[in-house]
């Protein structure tokens, strides 16, 4: 499966042009309704077939735009490998899919902008973390959110102890041996690890190094990431990567036992009671203090769309929170500070909700995107300010 990051939010929230498609659909794992997903996928691009035909758009034109994402729509080994959620960027020059453990709505948004915020909870504050399986056998990766899981390959790290000695270095390489095949017939016999005699002291330093490694390779990935990382090994093995660790949110409590005997499905229902508390309580926390700002009519806090735009465009939002499912469709002219709020989806508009959340994001500020109904006062979008003005 597919990580998304921030770098992928700005860019694609950088593009624009005259017919950008967004689809959002909810898939499946397992079961008959896979085979209903890539229909449902075809009739979506049936449907932006159409309104690009309403827009004015020539036929070839719309059968070159949409090329790529029919074909996509025909590999059906694609298909058999689905997360819960799919989302497709389609534009004249470029394709761009994800998989996502999050479940979506059926979604289809022609506009000028692609359109980001059903993704949001894999990069907000409530619901997103990081698993790390560890054994001297397997090493297995994951990213999930309140749904579920999906296994993510470390490319840059090895997956058992013995293929980190493997490649560690020459000292280590003269511990394994290959030999021609006594008989005398071709081939060669397996390589051989001589651990015989491995004192306790050399067996930590070994394990050291190895999750030293691992660790490299998860920070490849979690470079610029701040959300959660549990751990899930057997007791003596945690402490070691502990010490290997270079990431700051790994939490303290993990997941006793051997991952390798537990399906995706159990580490996730596992993490997740280690993991929900700790979203709850700084959910609440932001909530709180917007609360309070509000309630003391600070200037710090505010529900007002023609407040909270240009200041997640210009970077003074600290914190911001959106409803999930919901649009306002208008304009934003950076230059002119200028906001123009729309009644329906017109040429030119876009979600100005997803607008925040995004600018929010890539001005290093928090998002919790939540229901309509747990929203302050059930508003679409409300947020609080670094600073007043």
């Amino acid at each position: 499966m597919e990580i998304i990051r921030k770098d992928n939010i700005n860019r694609l929230s950088e593009k624009t042009g005259e017919s950008l498609i967004s689809i959002y659909l909810p898939t499946h794992r397992t079961g008959r309704e896979v085979q209903q997903d890539p229909i449902r996928f075809k009739n979506k691009l049936d449907e932006a077939e159409q309104r690009l035909q309403m827009k004015g758009m020539r036929k070839p034109e719309i059968e070159s735009l949409l090329k790529q994402a029919r074909s996509l729509a025909a590999e059906s080994n694609f298909w058999q490998h689905q997360s819960d959620g799919l989302v497709v960027f389609i534009s004249r020059d470029f394709m761009e899919y994800f998989r996502l453990p999050i479940r979506f709505e059926e979604l289809l948004i022609v506009s000028d902008r692609f359109h980001i915020k059903p993704m949001l909870p894999i990069l907000s504050k409530n619901g997103h973390f990081y698993l790390l399986g560890l054994s001297q056998n397997l090493v297995r990766f994951f990213e999930g959110t309140l749904f579920n899981i999906d296994e993510i390959k470390l490319e840059e790290a090895p997956t058992s102890l013995q293929q980190a000695l493997w490649f560690d270095d020459p000292e280590r390489q003269l511990q394994y041996h290959t030999r021609s095949n006594t008989s005398g017939t071709s081939g060669t016999r397996p390589a051989i690890f001589h651990g015989q005699g491995v004192s306790e002291e050399d067996s930590k330093t070994n394990l050291l190094r190895f999750f030293q490694k691992v660790n490299d390779g998860v920070m490849e990935i979690l470079a610029e990431e701040q959300a959660p990382l549990v751990l899930a090994g057997v007791d003596y093995l945690l402490p070691i990567y502990r010490n290997a660790n270079s990431y700051p949110y790994v939490l303290k409590e993990g997941i006793q036992g051997n991952p390798d005997e537990l399906s995706p499905e159990q580490l996730h229902q596992r993490a997740w009671v280690l993991v929900e508390p700790i979203f709850k309580a700084e959910q609440d926390n932001a909530l709180e203090q917007y609360r309070a700002l509000q309630g003391s009519n600070s200037p710090q806090a505010s529900s007002e769309l023609n407040s909270i735009i240009p200041a997640a465009f210009y970077g003074r939002v600290e914190t911001l929170f959106v409803a999930l499912g919901k649009q306002i469709w208008g304009t934003f002219n950076s230059q002119k500070s200028v906001l123009e709020v729309h009644r329906e989806h017109m040429a030119g508009a876009q979600d100005l909700l997803d607008l925040a959340a995004v600018k929010t994001l890539s001005n290093g500020g928090e998002v919790y995107a939540l229901d309509r109904e747990n929203m302050p006062d059930e508003v679409l979008i409300c947020a609080i300010f670094r600073y007043a003005y």
